[in-house]
């Protein structure tokens, strides 16, 4: 069979995974926090026909050659970067202005990672997100050793005007004392590699060996940046390179599906050199 055939087959398969990666990427182009992702492609196994020969008296030499057969997807990488801010007006919405994430608790007792920092207290006091995990900090306020625990507010009935502020500190004015008292302290965790973590859904991320292990600082401390009231982080899909890529996915796609309709051609006139 004619290997071109063979090769266009990994192509079109390795762009039908492009245009998945860049689908997903637009359909999040309003999701808060998104990191959009990347796919590169590599080059496959390599037929040598003939080895290199060295140069001599007699000949200048040879270069070796070899067909190759075909691509396949190297890597699908997160883009990290960090997006703009997207004023809500909200007071427990926070936007973190540098590196670092939030750590919440899922029902399943799994410690998870997110930049979207959408939190409010339940009706136990607690401190959770929009999915409802808890968001976990220290009581009540940033130690060292760093231990990190739910951030549940005694007595929250007995303080108003509840906010946090840039360091990460949950602040409430005391409506006995009307002063204003520290309720509790949020934590950052940083990563070496933040893009090997791995996307569990809804904005939520876990830690990979190859991400590094989580080292914990209170905002705008550290390499921790400081926190924003009142807005999100907007995600980071660029729409005019995302159909750009588009653009370049469908037409290495259509170009992988003429090397196999031109195969398939020069089959058929082989098979009809009997007639």
């Amino acid at each position: 069979m004619i290997k071109s055939m063979f090769s266009a087959v990994t192509g079109l398969k390795s762009h039908q995974t492009m245009l998945d990666v860049i689908g997903n990427n637009i359909a999040n182009v309003n999701t808060a926090g998104f990191k959009a992702s990347k796919v590169l492609f590599t080059d496959l196994y390599y037929q040598t026909l003939a080895d290199a020969g060295a140069p001599g008296e007699s000949s200048g030499g040879e270069n070796p050659t070899q067909i190759g057969y075909g691509s396949t997807v190297s890597s699908i990488d997160l883009l990290m970067t960090r997006s703009g801010y997207q004023q809500t007006s909200r007071t427990l919405d926070l936007y973190i202005s540098g590196e670092g994430y939030f750590s919440v608790l899922d029902p399943t007792g799994q410690v998870l990672f997110t930049r979207v920092g959408s939190f409010r207290f339940n009706s136990d006091d607690t401190l959770v997100d929009s999915n409802g995990n808890f968001v976990l900090g220290q009581m009540p306020e940033i130690g060292d050793p760093l231990e990190l625990d739910k951030i549940k507010i005694a007595d929250f009935e007995n303080y108003n005007a509840v906010y946090i502020d840039n360091t990460g500190k949950i602040l409430g004015t005391n409506t006995k004392t009307m002063q204003v008292e520290t309720l509790g302290q949020l934590a950052l965790a940083v990563f070496t590699n933040p893009e090997g973590l791995s996307q569990e859904g809804n904005m939520n991320y876990t830690a990979t060996a190859n991400s590094g292990k989580a080292v914990y600082h209170a905002p705008a401390s550290e390499s921790a940046g400081p926190l924003v009231a009142g807005g999100l982080e907007m995600s980071n899909v660029d729409l005019t390179k995302e159909f750009t890529d588009l653009i370049v996915a469908q037409r290495g796609f259509q170009a992988n599906s003429r090397v196999i309709t031109t195969s398939d051609q020069v089959l058929e006139e082989l098979v009809n050199l009997k007639r």
